[in-house]
């Protein structure tokens, strides 16, 4: 979750100014917080999410306690493959998280059919990373979805109207998923090269080779 943190601050002499930060990582804006209250010359300080609701220090510390042994600091890429020829699909997933104090890594592809083009397989294949979500157990917290393909993120970030049934149909599912989660979707549009590890999922997935694999990733948080 990022943070956004409001203070007021007061010199010796009884001067006041108020000091808005940009946003920051919960646990980082925590620590900040911590420390500018031992100087002992801020008051009014509260923290502010992405949705402007306020926290004090005791409830940001709650949350923070209280998700130490659930996913969180939830990454998810995803990519969806057609082959017109074929018709068929194959779908890329992979989710980066952390629990328990470590960093994991989730890889996950399936073959699809009964898809019809390449914006369909993008969407399926999101829907895959939702299902994964779900099986991890997250719930009620942010996720940034990062994927290449400008229809999905466009659609589901509201920039452009969904026109295609099809495409409406799978929009309306992805969102209830989120919906039922509670998970707080943030979403952004990368190059392609950006989203490599999902592709070559995808990639193995048409040529019917699965992967479901989680591994500890070492060295990153």
């Amino acid at each position: 979750m990022k943070i956004r943190m409001e203070w007021v601050y007061k010199t010796p002499k009884g001067a006041e100014m108020v000091f808005r930060s940009d946003e920051m990582p919960a646990a980082q804006a925590l620590m900040l917080a911590e420390d500018m209250d031992r100087i002992g010359r801020t008051k009014s300080l509260v923290f502010l999410d992405s949705y402007d609701s306020s926290w004090t220090i005791k409830e940001l510390k709650k949350y923070l306690k209280g998700i130490e042994t659930e996913p969180h600091n939830i990454i998810v890429y995803f990519d969806g493959g057609f082959d017109r020829e074929t018709r068929s699909s194959g779908l890329g997933c992979v989710i980066y998280y952390e629990q328990s104090g470590k960093s994991y890594r989730l890889r996950r592809n399936a073959p699809a059919a009964g898809l019809m083009s390449n914006n369909e397989a993008e969407y399926a294949a999101l829907h895959l990373c939702l299902q994964e979500l779900e099986l991890l157990g997250a719930h009620h917290i942010p996720v940034l979805f990062i994927g290449d393909s400008q229809v999905v993120i466009n659609h589901l970030s509201e920039e452009w109207p969904v026109v295609e049934k099809d495409l409406f149909n799978w929009a309306d599912r992805i969102e209830s998923k989120i919906k039922d989660l509670g998970i707080q979707p943030e979403y952004e549009l990368v190059p392609r090269k950006a989203n490599s590890e999902a592709d070559r999922l995808a990639t193995q997935a048409l040529n019917g080779i699965e992967i479901i694999a989680t591994s500890e990733v070492v060295g990153e948080s």
